[in-house]
């Protein structure tokens, strides 16, 4: 394979760098699997399930789930010679706390080996880049099929076992006592352990680490705005980042109020660490559940048995009753009112979006006013918030099912369900979108902030012909050091721009020169005529043009350098045949003192 040799240019014969691939690829899939493992794995302890099995299996399957994997949980309980005893589990549902933290990381690394790699970046790069993340990401799943696999001890009188009919010594309502048989044989269930295992499946999880990493990149690429890509990709540095980095900051900004209220909630709780751990793992879950549920998304939900205590209140109490009817932002404040606050953060938060979009989207000169910049906003955050919400209702639903049974008795059984409507969360999506998207951009626009932080790339700042990544260093360190000023010259830290004021001699001792200084014998030019304030010509231009020098020891002004006399060694002394001292009216320097005379025997001279 070839690689980039710094040519950098783009087309059919560019070069991909892929030993720069190949070792950006693994920066970012190691980072990422090692800030899920750590999560799952401190989320876990805080949870205190590792009590009842090995920690090292239960995070590799956590993993598994938040990157899309799925863990297909069985067992069976048998004591004391007790046959026909079954555990099933059934669990749908990802740890997004998990998900999140190795999406931060493997896009951070992801997007960064692309900045590494210049102003503009050539599709083949690109996919190579994309697709080594990929398949990398894919390959290190398939580890977590080995390492994840383990079975769970429970203890029996947990699951429910002791509230079965004559399992406390009275026999069976209706039957009575049948001989003492099958309630001894459930009583001594009752302090058996159930063994349940669980083991992450091959090929489902292969494909959702597949699905799960493209689908991160992916959305990195759209929301990160400073990000280099292919040419001819404006639109999406004009028309679709800044949206989607609108909503992706949203989105962000909810999980952190969501920690924070559960950092605030377990300050005054018995268990602390559960609350911590939980939220760990399942804070976006909840977040983005109520995200939903607050702009008025309807959820078909249902719970029973143990489960139902995981869920938030008034939802546990509404599905406690089995109405069988949605799950709506009105029927929940029916049941307690705060929950109408819901739909005030849940609004606030497009809004803020919409503001974020105004503010990132460029405005060009010759455009309409604020009625059309407001139309763009509202339409781009509309097409957004059309995509992202139903992605929310489909990453948030929850489906887990657990039953034991022995001997036909149904002896624990508990599940939860809740699933939203994808086609309603499109419609309100784009809708909500592209009213907060036309409300923020007419107040941006009223307080003078519309495009205020629109990224170079966004505005337009990189035309055309402008170097491209390899060409050369000053090449490289003008492109990143490039803006435009008011007056449309280039400026920055890496290329400053014209002087705020001419140079003085009278106050710059450097530019005073005396007359004649450049002639000498290896110049038998004459010198040209020297300027008031003591300035000097360049005996390199043409005779006579004024040209400002630079101090003795430091290079001058870009063009050409003065031309050294044809001495053996170009030395600017007379013997080595160049020019001569910088200042010929003052003579050749003193000689140095005698060495002091020796002393006597008695110390004297």
């Amino acid at each position: 394979m070839s690689t980039a040799t710094g040519a950098g240019a783009e087309g059919p014969g560019a070069r991909v760098p892929w030993a720069d691939v190949v070792m950006s690829a693994v920066a970012a899939v190691s980072w990422s699997l090692i800030g899920m493992a750590g999560a799952a794995a401190l989320g876990l302890h805080l949870l205190e399930a590792d009590a009842a099995g090995s920690l090292g299996p239960m995070t590799a399957a956590v993993v598994a789930l938040g990157a899309g994997g799925s863990v297909t949980p069985s067992g069976d309980v048998s004591a004391f010679g007790l046959s026909g005893a079954e555990a099933g589990t059934a669990v749908q549902v990802a740890p997004l706390g998990v998900g999140l933290v190795g999406a931060l990381l493997l896009s951070h690394f992801f997007l960064r080996s692309l900045r590494a790699a210049g102003v503009v970046v050539s599709p083949g790069e690109l996919l190579a880049r994309a697709g080594a993340v990929v398949a990398l990401f894919v390959a290190m799943t398939g580890g977590l099929v080995r390492a994840g696999h383990d079975v769970v001890t429970i203890d029996g009188g947990s699951l429910g076992l002791d509230d079965l009919p004559g399992a406390g010594g009275g026999g069976i309502p209706g039957l009575g006592d049948v001989g003492g048989l099958l309630p001894d044989r459930v009583g001594d269930l009752v302090d058996a352990r159930a063994a349940v295992g669980f083991t992450v499946d091959t090929v489902p999880t292969l494909l959702g680490g597949l699905a799960w990493s493209a689908g991160v990149l992916l959305v990195a690429l759209l929301a990160s705005r400073r990000t280099p890509l292919p040419r001819g990709w404006d639109a999406v540095h004009r028309a679709v980042r800044p949206a989607v980095s609108a909503v992706v900051t949203v989105l962000l900004v909810a999980v952190a109020a969501g920690l924070a209220a559960a950092g605030y909630a377990a300050i005054g709780d018995d268990h602390p660490g559960r609350i911590a751990g939980a939220a760990l793992l399942g804070a976006p879950n909840g977040v983005w559940l109520g995200l939903p549920i607050g702009l008025f998304v309807p959820w078909d939900g249902r719970a029973s048995g143990v489960l139902l205590g995981v869920l938030p209140h008034p939802v546990d109490d509404l599905l406690r009753a089995g109405s069988g009817q949605p799950v709506t932002l009105g029927r929940l404040a029916g049941l307690d009112g705060r929950v109408w606050l819901l739909g005030v953060a849940a609004a606030l938060m497009m809004l803020l979006a919409g503001v974020l979009t105004a503010v990132r989207t460029p405005v060009a000169a010759g455009q309409p006013g604020a009625a059309g910049f407001a139309g763009r906003c509202a339409l781009r955050l509309g097409a957004a918030t059309a995509v992202a919400l139903p992605l929310l209702v489909r990453l948030t639903e929850v489906s887990a099912n657990a039953s034991l049974s022995v001997l036909g008795f149904d002896a624990f059984g508990a599940g939860i369900e809740l699933r939203g409507h994808p086609g309603t969360a499109l419609l309100l999506g784009a809708v909500w979108g592209a009213g907060a998207g036309a409300a923020g951009a007419l107040a941006a626009w009223a307080s003078g902030a519309a495009g205020a932080r629109a990224a170079p790339l966004a505005r337009g700042d990189r035309k055309d012909g402008e170097p491209v990544r390899g060409t050369t260093r000053e090449d490289t360190v003008w492109e990143l050091g490039r803006r435009e000023d008011g007056r449309g010259a280039p400026a920055g830290p890496y290329a400053p721009g014209a002087p705020h004021r001419p140079p003085d001699p009278d106050t710059n001792p450097y530019l005073r020169v005396p007359p004649g200084s450049l002639s000498g014998p290896g110049d038998s030019r004459p010198p040209g005529p020297t300027p008031p304030g003591g300035t000097r010509g360049n005996p390199e231009d043409v005779a006579g043009a004024p040209t400002v020098i630079g101090p003795v020891g430091l290079p001058g002004p870009p063009g050409r350098r003065p031309r050294r006399g044809p001495g053996p060694r170009g030395g600017n002394g007379p013997a080595g045949g160049g020019r001569p001292p910088l200042w010929p009216d003052e003579g050749p320097p003193p000689p140095p003192p005698p060495p002091p005379a020796p002393r006597g025997p008695d110390g004297g001279r």
